[in-house]
């Protein structure tokens, strides 16, 4: 599956499928109707899609728990007190990291909040944080509450980074630039990953980079960069990091999310955080005194016992990507978007803009589409067609082709659909 010189043709498609080493993946999850008519899902950069095998993980716990209760947590064949170890091999190859710098508790904006009151540690000189505009609610939100619950006003204390005049994206060399004016007032860089709305990739090893040099902590939200952009966090010396696995990583509607704390703050003493008995050594635990011990790595970060049933669902989709392998998953998701991309072009619609970066390497599998007439009558006619995708107020409708069950033909029928709905209404 080598092809880049793409043709918009339902042979083309056909053959890109019967090429693709990872085509029989798609069989594997549960495809909606809509209207009654199977839909073609290019939604996962919202809620991805339920993987067959998640029952019977599920069942297997429920199983558990009716016939052992609380013995489960200590007896058969998966013991609920170490559960979260079976999910860090496949965490650690989808984000690059080692195992111990990664571990599935809580949720997105909870664990961002708990990284927070570790790494944003404003002093009277440096309390600033950069972050890019038109951040993700729960972002934006997270960072203004932590910054007013130190005393600080966000108008002040945060810096929202825009594109420049007539561009959609941000510049790498922009925000390495505000990095660079701020260093002896910042005291934190966190931003998306990958940004939801225009689907950029964001050069997380050189902001890094540049923000430590600044003398400031490095955190991003990978809520859409999980699963779908290469990551190389251990590497790349991020500080944090948090992501949810109900998009790229389908575990389920507000399923479990993720941490990575990198190894160099591993067992820091002086670094704060709020503690719970599942964060403290687990060879103490049971005794039950004062004195909090936080385990090494990630798993110090933990505070409640873990949500079995929800690990349940996330370790079934976990082993798909494990199977799968996030090499191939890039490469065939190059491939796809890359003819999803094409095939939008053939259109020739003047209304059209893909806003999303044409460089591979600055996107994942999300392309942002800027209707700039009649949008939402075209959305809508996706929908009654049955293309499930994404709206984004005021004129952006996001379609994401996933690797691990969208087709080359889901992207060529799409394209057929959109075309028809662009002569309709406009």
């Amino acid at each position: 599956m080598e092809s880049t010189q793409y043709e918009y043709t339902e042979a083309y498609a056909h053959y890109m499928d019967r090429n693709d080493p990872l085509n029989h993946f798609k069989e594997r999850f549960y495809h909606p109707k809509v209207n009654g008519i199977p839909a073609i899902y290019l939604c996962g950069n919202s809620l991805g899609l339920q993987p067959k095998n998640v029952i019977d993980h599920l069942q297997k716990e429920l199983i558990n728990w009716a016939d052992m209760a609380v013995d489960g947590h200590f007896h058969g064949e998966d013991p609920w007190y170490g559960a979260r170890m079976k999910s860090k091999p496949i965490l650690a190859h989808i984000v690059g990291a080692k195992e111990h710098e990664v571990v599935a508790m809580n949720n997105l904006t909870s664990n961002l909040h708990f990284l927070l009151v570790s790494f944003y540690q404003p002093t009277e000189k440096k309390f600033k944080i950069i972050t890019e505009g038109g951040a993700f609610p729960s972002d934006m939100y997270t960072l203004e509450t932590q910054v007013r619950f130190h005393g600080y006003d966000p108008k002040e204390a945060i810096i929202e980074i825009y594109p420049r005049d007539g561009e959609h994206t941000l510049r790498t060399e922009d925000i390495l630039a505000h990095i660079s004016a701020h260093q002896e007032d910042l005291a934190l860089v966190m931003m998306a990953g990958l940004q939801y709305y225009t689907g950029q990739v964001f050069d997380m090893e050189s902001i890094t980079k540049a923000g430590q040099e600044a003398g400031a902590y490095v955190g991003f939200d990978l809520a859409h960069a999980a699963g779908n952009a290469p990551l190389n966090l251990h590497d790349w010396g991020v500080d944090f990091a948090a992501w949810c696995s109900y998009k790229y990583l389908n575990s389920g509607p507000g399923n479990i999310s993720g941490i990575f704390v990198h190894e160099k703050h591993a067992d820091n003493p002086y670094l704060p955080r709020f503690a719970g008995w599942w964060g403290h050594d687990e060879k103490e635990r049971f005794k039950m005194e004062r004195g909090f011990k936080p385990m090494y790595g990630a798993d110090g970060w933990q505070l409640a016992n873990t949500n079995i049933l929800a690990l349940a669902a996330h370790q079934a989709a976990l082993e798909l990507f494990g199977e799968a392998g996030m090499a191939k998953l890039r490469k065939k998701s190059e491939l796809l978007t890359g003819y999803l991309e094409f095939l939008i072009k053939q259109t020739n619609s003047d209304v059209l803009e893909i806003i999303t970066p044409e460089n591979p390497k600055e996107r994942g599998c999300q392309l942002s589409l800027l209707v700039h007439k009649g949008g939402k009558e075209v959305f809508d006619e996706f929908y009654m067609h049955g293309i499930v995708g994404d709206w984004r107020h005021p004129n952006v409708i996001r379609v994401a082709p996933t690797p691990l069950y969208n087709s080359f033909m889901d992207v060529y029928n799409f394209a057929k659909i959109l075309e028809q709905a662009l002569n309709k209404f406009v």
